[in-house]
């Protein structure tokens, strides 16, 4: 997945991909390693059971280095959680070359030309092959097409350009001054676009810079999602601005030691499932989900000592993250299918936990008795469990920046923001007039103008990092995880009255058994969504939940 440069001001999740598999397991594990290794071996006969010897040959030989890959990958994904929450400062400079030692093996190893020659063959021939051996050699293939696809001299320009952009951001930031950014956007538009082409030169490029975040999914396609929840949410929007005094979470806003937050937070993470004998908990900077393996699955998080629903969100939030990880299919262990089905169903995950039970209420009513243990002074009285639900869902006004912005709000900050990319690429759009179109879109939009361009155009990291396509799979994942929790409703009876008492077990098992052990089957979230649900992603379904709860705690 994509590296971002760590900056808790522009970014609300790093969700960091974790590899598969780690070349040792600590003794503890052992025989959990067995068990996986006999059923890796089991699953891995089953797929190739009616195969041609030749053809059970290949696949073999291509699963053999597709898990070496993976446990290279699981090394490096080890060094970069190491760096950004326990490495000394004075290491950086070794730890650069640790790095880059490192990703001269990875290089080697995804581009072999072996590789290369036995995936070719087996989509020329792959009888015999079931559909987790399909879905494997579909995704080796195109991995190793985007991995050999570019040119050497490509890829140098783009690794310069990836510490100047940001640098230039950067200061640009700091001045509120765009048109100090404006040269080195515009190099990324140029670079992506001559590295779209080198990929695959018969799709429009934000398609295939896209499918490095969200597979399957089109320009085309989002249009069409958008466009329905862009003209869903600003009449909704208009509406509650109408009456925003009627709810108010000020009261919430105190002091909370961190350390005591902390802790809260992780008794909230172990009772929604996260597994601390697989992972552990830390705190960062910025708030992130990595690790190496479903086995070991690293979550940090970040407190603030004036607000403690920002550190319990952002706890959930990659609480959700981690239970996918630790939720995948062992039996695939280091195969392309046993990785996450794209960044917006990952975000799903999070988001679902977050926003459809974290900001539910018959979790308010779990969380008023952690509260009141924990901060006694504060919510040891008479503070309701319907307070605490409008506390944590009150809506920003004015709503300026994305990472600031609440559950209703949040989307059109990403509808913006990918017009104004999908213009960049397509040419529609011009770098220079960036500013003013932002501006121009955050008024008809969210009714409000940024009064500088680093609170507006300039307020995000993504776009220093040459990353197009990223945005979309945030408001993604809030839809498909509306979707989901909708079917999870209908499947598990009483599963919100669960909720309440602080039984989160049949949604996690449920979600385990409908999404993480699924991993990337399927081609598409819309592909997924179909079988767990019944019918491709739908924007209405995202629309009305957030209709029918915000006209009720705004009374419209």
């Amino acid at each position: 997945s994509p590296s971002l440069p760590v900056d808790p001001s522009s970014m609300r999740c790093a969700f960091k991909q974790v590899a598969r598999p780690a070349t040792h397991l600590p003794y503890n594990l052992k025989r959990t390693a067995v068990r996986d290794s006999r059923a890796q071996m089991t699953a891995a006969a089953a797929a190739t059971a009616e195969a041609p010897t030749e053809v059970k040959q290949r696949y073999d030989k291509v699963c053999e280095k597709l898990k070496e890959l993976s446990a290279l990958s699981g090394i490096s994904s080890l060094l970069e959680w190491d760096m950004m929450v326990m490495m000394p400062p004075g290491a950086g400079e070794s730890r650069g070359h640790q790095k880059s030692v490192l990703a001269g093996l990875v290089y080697d190893k995804r581009t072999d030309a072996e590789l290369g020659k036995l995936l070719g063959e087996l989509r020329s021939n792959s009888e015999g092959l079931d559909k987790v051996a399909q879905a494997v050699i579909r995704g080796a293939s195109r991995d190793y097409k985007k991995n050999t696809a570019i040119p050497k001299d490509l890829a140098q320009r783009i690794a310069k350009l990836e510490t100047e952009g940001y640098e230039a951001w950067v200061a640009a930031r700091k001045e509120s001054n765009f048109s100090k950014f404006a040269p080195f956007l515009q190099q990324w538009v140029d670079v992506n676009k001559e590295k779209a082409k080198h990929i695959d030169p018969s799709r429009p490029a934000y398609d295939v810079l896209l499918d490095d975040y969200e597979r399957g999914m089109t320009a085309e396609r989002l249009d069409e999602i958008f466009s329905q929840v862009r003209e869903g949410l600003v009449p909704l929007l208009t509406a509650v601005k109408a009456k925003i005094d009627i709810v108010d979470g000020s009261w919430i806003i105190g002091s909370y030691d961190t350390a005591t937050q902390a802790e809260m937070c992780k008794q909230v993470a172990l009772d929604i499932g996260f597994s601390l004998d697989n992972g552990r908990l830390d705190v960062s900077v910025h708030p992130f989900t990595g690790g190496t393996h479903p086995t070991d699955v690293r979550m940090t998080t970040r407190f603030k000592p004036d607000d403690v629903l920002e550190g319990l969100t952002g706890a959930i939030h990659e609480t959700g993250h981690a239970l996918y990880e630790q939720g995948r299919n062992l039996e695939y262990d280091g195969l392309p299918v046993n990785s996450a089905a794209g960044m917006g169903i990952h975000e799903s995950q999070s988001l679902l936990w977050e926003r459809m039970v974290g900001l539910g209420l018959p979790f308010s009513r779990y969380l008023k008795h952690k509260l009141a243990h924990f901060f006694p002074e504060k919510f040891g009285g008479a503070v309701s469990a319907e307070q605490i639900y409008e506390a944590s869902n009150t809506v920003k006004e004015p709503s300026l920046i994305r990472v600031e912005s609440d559950e209703l709000t949040y989307p059109l900050h990403i509808v913006l923001r990918y017009e104004l990319e999908r213009g960049l690429l397509d040419g529609s759009v011009k770098v220079e007039d960036l500013p003013r179109l932002w501006n121009e879109k955050m008024e008809k939009y969210l009714g409000a103008v940024p009064p500088t361009d680093a609170q507006g155009v300039l307020q995000d990291v993504h776009w220093s990092a040459g990353l197009f396509g990223y945005f979309p799979t945030y408001s993604l994942g809030a839809m498909y995880a509306a979707q989901i929790y909708k079917t999870a409703k209908e499947q598990i009876p009483d599963l919100e009255e669960q909720i309440s008492r602080g039984d989160f077990k049949a949604l996690k098992s449920w979600l385990n058994e409908k999404i993480h052990k699924v991993g990337s089957l399927y081609n598409s979230g819309d592909e997924l969504m179909q079988v767990v649900t019944g019918s491709k992603l739908d924007p209405q379904i995202f629309l009305n939940y957030l209709k029918e709860k915000y006209t009720a705690l705004y009374k419209l």
